[in-house]
C-alpha cells in the first residue's frame, strides 16, 4: 500500500476546522483505494507568530519539503495586524510560497448547476461556467525590487523576467490542453512595459501550443467580461496582483467563497488551499464552509499524487451532497433541504465518497 506524507498547515480563524473535514474526506477515501495518509501538523501564520515569533518557522519549512503535499488553511486575522510587517501572518505565506518555489496558482471557478441562482449574477450568465485562472505567484510587484516607504512616498516595483514568464506560460497551455483549448493572457501591455513583455513571450510559448487558441485582453476589460459573459473564458493567464484580484472576482460567479479550491504549483512541493481568508468572525461556530478545502484536497489527489479516482470520488461526493439539497450556513437560502454545520458537511461529503464511483 502506498503511504503519502501530507503536510497539515491548519492556520488561524476557521483553518483548523476546515482542515479536520478536509482529513476526514481524505481517510474516507483512502479506505477505498490502495493508499493512506501520514499526517504531520505544522504552524504557519498568527499562531505560529504566538508560539515561535515567528510567522513562518524554519520547521515548517522542512517539513514542507519533506512531505508528498501541503494541505493549507488560512491564516492571519485582526489579532496581528499591528506587527510589524515582517512579523505578520501574510509575510509568512508570501515567504513560505518563494520557499517552496510555487509559481502557479491554479484557481478554478466552476458553478454547481444546483447553486446557480446563488451568484448575485442572471441565472443565464454564470450557468454553465467552468473556467481557470492561472495565476504566476512569486513574482512581479510583490517580489520585486526596489520597493519601500517613508513619511511621503511608498513605491513598489513590478518586475518579471523572460523565464518567469515562460515556465507560467506552459503550466497554462499545459492545462488548456486538458481541459477546452483556449487560453486569454491578461495583461496592460497598452501602459507598461512589463505586460508587453509578458505578452510578446506567451505568445512565443504559444507556438508550442498549435491546437491551443490564444488571445490577449487587457486586465480592465478582462474584470468587465468576467461579469458580462464569463463564459467565453476557458484558461485565464496571468500575473501576480492582476491575478489576485481578477480570481477573487471569479470565484464569486459560484455565489459564495467557500466552494472554491486552489493549487499552488511550481518545481518541488505542492501547496492546496481555498481562496477564502481565516474568517475569524464565525472561526468555532461551526458555520463555515468546508467545501473549498475539501476540494482543495481533490486537487491535491490529482495534480500532487495523480490519484485521479481518489478526486473523482471526492468530485462525485461533493456534487452529490449538493444535489441532495445539504448546504451550510453561507449557502442557506439556496434550495436547501437540510442546513448543516461544518463538521455535518464534512461527515456527509465522506460518506457519499465511499460510495461514489467518480
Amino acid at each position: 500500500m502506498k503511504n503519502y506524507r501530507i503536510a497539515l498547515i491548519k492556520g488561524d480563524g476557521i483553518g483548523p476546522e476546515i482542515i479536520d473535514e478536509a482529513v476526514k474526506v481524505l481517510d474516507a477515501v483512502a479506505s477505498c483505494e490502495d493508499f493512506d495518509f501520514q499526517y504531520e501538523e505544522l504552524l504557519m501564520g498568527g499562531c505560529a507568530y504566538d508560539v515561535t515569533g515567528d510567522p513562518l518557522p524554519q520547521e515548517t519549512i522542512n517539513g514542507s519539503m519533506n512531505s508528498d503535499a501541503v494541505l493549507f488553511g488560512a491564516i492571519g486575522g485582526e489579532k496581528w495586524d499591528n506587527l510589524p510587517r515582517e512579523k505578520r501572518p501574510e509575510s509568512g505565506l508570501l515567504r513560505f510560497r518563494k520557499e517552496l518555489g510555487v509559481y502557479a496558482n491554479l484557481r478554478p471557478a466552476v458553478v454547481y448547476d444546483e447553486l446557480v441562482n446563488a451568484s448575485s449574477l442572471k441565472p443565464e450568465i454564470v450557468q454553465g461556467v467552468d473556467l481557470m485562472v492561472v495565476r504566476e505567484l512569486i513574482g512581479g510587484i510583490y517580489f520585486g525590487e526596489p520597493k519601500g516607504r517613508d513619511e511621503n512616498r511608498g513605491f513598489n516595483t513590478m518586475v518579471y523576467t523572460r523565464d518567469e514568464i515562460v515556465r507560467i506560460a506552459h503550466q497554462a497551455f499545459k492545462i488548456a490542453m486538458t481541459r477546452s483549448k483556449r487560453v486569454c493572457s491578461i495583461d496592460k501591455a497598452n501602459v507598461l512595459d512589463v505586460s508587453q513583455l509578458w505578452r510578446d513571450v506567451v505568445t512565443e510559448v504559444a507556438a508550442e501550443y498549435p491546437e491551443v487558441e490564444l488571445s490577449h485582453m487587457y486586465v480592465d476589460n478582462a474584470a468587465m467580461q468576467l461579469i458580462r459573459d464569463p463564459k467565453q473564458f476557458d484558461v485565464m493567464l496571468t500575473g501576480n496582483i492582476f491575478g489576485d484580484i481578477l480570481s477573487d472576482e471569479a470565484s464569486m460567479l459560484s455565489g459564495s467563497i467557500g466552494l472554491l479550491p486552489s493549487a499552488s504549483v511550481g518545481s518541488k512541493i505542492g501547496v492546496y488551499e481555498p481562496i477564502h481568508g481565516s474568517a475569524p468572525d464565525i472561526a468555532g461556530q461551526g458555520i463555515a464552509n468546508p467545501i473549498a478545502t475539501i476540494s482543495s484536497a481533490s486537487m491535491m489527489l490529482r495534480y500532487a499524487l495523480n490519484e485521479n479516482d481518489a478526486a473523482d470520488r471526492i468530485d462525485a461526493a461533493i456534487k452529490q451532497a449538493l444535489v441532495e439539497g445539504y448546504r451550510t450556513q453561507d449557502l442557506a437560502q439556496f434550495d436547501a433541504k437540510e442546513i448543516c454545520s461544518t463538521s455535518e458537511m464534512g461527515s456527509i461529503i465522506a460518506n457519499y465518497a465511499v460510495k461514489c464511483t467518480k
